[in-house]
Order: structure tokens, then sequence, then C-alpha cells
């Protein structure tokens, strides 16, 4: 069983959400020959003052 974890700063929509998870579905199932109702997307969504690059914490955007 196929599982896949998006980690993404910030809030999504739920349609977002829906998007990401169909055409990341789509593309493991068609290049892995996985059945859809096997892979388990997680999408985690993350704080920005939880995240930082280059040593720096990321901002939110404005």
């Amino acid at each position: 069983m196929p599982y896949v974890n998006i980690r993404v700063a910030g809030k999504l929509s739920k349609e977002q959400k829906g998007n990401i998870s169909k055409g990341v579905t789509d593309v493991i199932a068609r290049e892995a020959g996985k059945p859809p109702e096997a892979i388990l997307i997680f999408i985690d969504e993350v704080e920005h003052e939880n995240i930082a690059k280059g040593g720096t914490l990321l901002q939110p955007p404005k």
C-alpha cells in the first residue's frame, strides 16, 4: 500500500486538498500500477513559524 506524506506551509482549502489528492493518486496509480483505493495520502499543514529556510523562520504570505 503506497502512502504519500505532503507537508505544506500554511493552510490549504478543502478543494485544494481534494485536487492535490486526486492528482497524486492518479500519477501513482498510473506509474506504479497500484489501485487507487490502495493509495493513502496524508497532508500536513504546518504553520510558517515552524519551518526555517537558511536558518530563518518562514514568514506567512501577506
